[in-house]
This record gives C-alpha cells, sequence and structure tokens, in this order.
C-alpha cells in the first residue's frame, strides 16, 4: 500500500475514543488514565487484560497504539484489540479492521469494517463506501455507497465530505436520491439500536486527531465523465495532503433572486438532495446566474430528514417542468420533475 494511503487510514484511526471501564478494576486504570497517570492505568489493565476483560484488553490496546504509559507498539496494539474483538467489545472490532486494512490485511480486515459500518462506525462507513464505490473488496453498489459516505461526512469526517462531493460527478441523481433516502433509514435504525455505553471522558492531555493530513482512499477525482455503461477508474490518492482545517466564514447571503413570474401548479423541478442547506444555494446561485429560465423560477429548499432538496418551480403541467429541467441541465445541474403532494 503507498504510503500516503497509508497516512489516510492512520489519520482515520488516530480520531478514536479514549480507554473507558465498565467494571471496578477498569475503572481505577480510567481513573489514572484522567490525571495523566498513564504508567498505573496500565498496572491495573494488564492482569485484567491477561485474564481476558474485553474492556482491558481494549483500554491497553489504546495505551499501546498512543504510546501512553508504554512505548508505542502499533502491533500489539493490534492484538490487544483483536482479542478484545473476539469477545464482543464493538469499539475494538472497529479499530482491529482500521489497522489490518492499513496494514495491507484487507481482505481478513472487510468483514469487520462492514459490521462496524453497518453500525454506523464513521471511520468504517468511509473505508466501506468508498470499497462499494470502486468495487473493491465489496461488490459495486453506489446508492449504498453514496449513503455510507453521506453518513460518515454527517458524522465530521473531512476526508468523507470531499470523497463525497467527488461521488456527486460520477453517481447519476437518481442513485444519489437513493442512496440519500437509504442513508436516513441507517441514521434512524442505528440510533433505534445504538447500545448504551458510557461515554469516555477525554484524557486532560488528550492529542487532537490530525487534521491537515488526510489523503482520501481512492475514490476517484472527476476528469473526463466516463461513458454511462463504464465505471469510472480509481484514481491514485492525491500528491499533496489537503490543507489544514480551518474555521472558515460563513459564506454569503445567496442574492436575490428576481421577482419570479406568477406561476401556480403542483409541478416542480429538483436539482439535489444535500446533507448541508449551504450546499443547495451554492447550486441554486451557480445554475440560475447560468439561465434566464431558471432565474424567472422561485426556488424552494424543501427539509427532508436531515437533507435539503433543491427545488424550482411551481409548473401547471409535467412538460413545463420538462422543458425546464432541459434548461437546468444546459446550465450544468442534473434534474427530475417532481409533483408536490
Amino acid at each position: 500500500m503507498a504510503t500516503r494511503h497509508k497516512a489516510a487510514i492512520a489519520a482515520l484511526l488516530a480520531a478514536t475514543a479514549l480507554p473507558w471501564g465498565a467494571n471496578a478494576g477498569v475503572q481505577d486504570g480510567v481513573e489514572a488514565w484522567q490525571s495523566g497517570d498513564y504508567a498505573r492505568a496500565v498496572a491495573e489493565w494488564q492482569p485484567l487484560a491477561e485474564t481476558g476483560d474485553p474492556d482491558a484488553q481494549f483500554n491497553l490496546g489504546q495505551a499501546y497504539k498512543l504510546g501512553r504509559g508504554v512505548p508505542q507498539d502499533m502491533e500489539r496494539a493490534r492484538d490487544l484489540f483483536g482479542q478484545a474483538a473476539r469477545r464482543g467489545h464493538l469499539q475494538a472490532e472497529a479499530n482491529y479492521g482500521l489497522i489490518l486494512f492499513q496494514d495491507g490485511n484487507r481482505e481478513e480486515a472487510m468483514p469487520y469494517i462492514i459490521r462496524a459500518a453497518n453500525r454506523g462506525e464513521p471511520r468504517a462507513q468511509y473505508i466501506y463506501g468508498t470499497a462499494l464505490f470502486n468495487g473493491d473488496h465489496a461488490p459495486r453498489d453506489w446508492p449504498r455507497a453514496y449513503a455510507m459516505m453521506t453518513n460518515a461526512a454527517a458524522a465530521g469526517l473531512p476526508q468523507a465530505s470531499a470523497s463525497l462531493e467527488r461521488m456527486d460527478g460520477f453517481i447519476p441523481l437518481e442513485q444519489r436520491e437513493e442512496g440519500t433516502a437509504m442513508a436516513e433509514r441507517m441514521a434512524a435504525d442505528s440510533a433505534a439500536t445504538q447500545v448504551a455505553v458510557a461515554s469516555p471522558p477525554p484524557a486532560p492531555t488528550a492529542r487532537p486527531a490530525p487534521t491537515g493530513t488526510f489523503t482520501p482512499v481512492p475514490v476517484p477525482a472527476p476528469a473526463a465523465s466516463p461513458p454511462a455503461s463504464t465505471p469510472p477508474p480509481a484514481s491514485p490518492p492525491q500528491t499533496r495532503p489537503a490543507p489544514a482545517m480551518t474555521a472558515a466564514a460563513p459564506p454569503p447571503p445567496p442574492p436575490p433572486a428576481p421577482a419570479p413570474v406568477a406561476r401556480s401548479g403542483d409541478w416542480r423541478i429538483q436539482l439535489g438532495s444535500f446533507r448541508e442547506r449551504a450546499r443547495a444555494e451554492s447550486l441554486w446561485r451557480s445554475v440560475s446566474g447560468r439561465s434566464s429560465t431558471l432565474a424567472s423560477l422561485q426556488p424552494y429548499l424543501v427539509r427532508a430528514g436531515p437533507y435539503t432538496r433543491l427545488q424550482a418551480g411551481p409548473f401547471q403541467t409535467r412538460a413545463e417542468a420538462q422543458r425546464a429541467c432541459s434548461a437546468a441541465t444546459r446550465a450544468g445541474s442534473e434534474c427530475i420533475t417532481v409533483r408536490r403532494r
């Protein structure tokens, strides 16, 4: 695996929960960890890990992964995560799959990653979504890939947001709509079945996950659009790391639209569905500025769960809406006609 590709998974692996405990012995180590006494935390967890306590195995794995209280040793961390994963520790299962993937053992890693992704673990969703998109170690399934990447982006993974934008350039609108609906169902199912566990408080000296070295796993960057029957090839990882995430100024408000022609009717056109409202507003500013037909319409930002659908209209007939869709296509947007219920 290329060095930059490993760095992307390492960045994901860094964004893991700090140790936590469910029994008194493990909790003593957690309290030592919180106070910065990592050596004592390790001393508390070591004997419990040797007797098979999965919480202690997970926490000790974290200590070896981070190099706190013990020398940093990713092989030892991997072994401890694997032991805890085989005893049903869900956080350990996700970490174990990611380390295996990072080390190039992808076939062995994918079952762990898939189970974690289906439970709603965002780092695993990012990896699984990429695999589904490229048809690499998973059957190609663009709607499910879009759903996985949508939820990973919603959880705050910046590399997932970047990959989602590139997917927009390849996946047809109808499949993106299917993926968006699937993401909503997945998020609801994950919330309904969430296992109640103690939230791990951060250690006082916890190091933030790196934000300036993400190199996405190979979701392809759009070049020339491939024929509909030919899947896009996976591009190599980026040659430069993404810039550090900084607090950006809020986007300017959309310019006032021209006074729309008085219209009525139940038909509209829909130009996309977005997790971030700002992306819908940005698309409308772009396409309405390139088409006088669209500029004369009334835009609608329709909430659908956590998503914002960009629509415009209204129209008396579907034929009128289809003509507006043709104008939207010429302006560079995909478009479908919808009937307001």
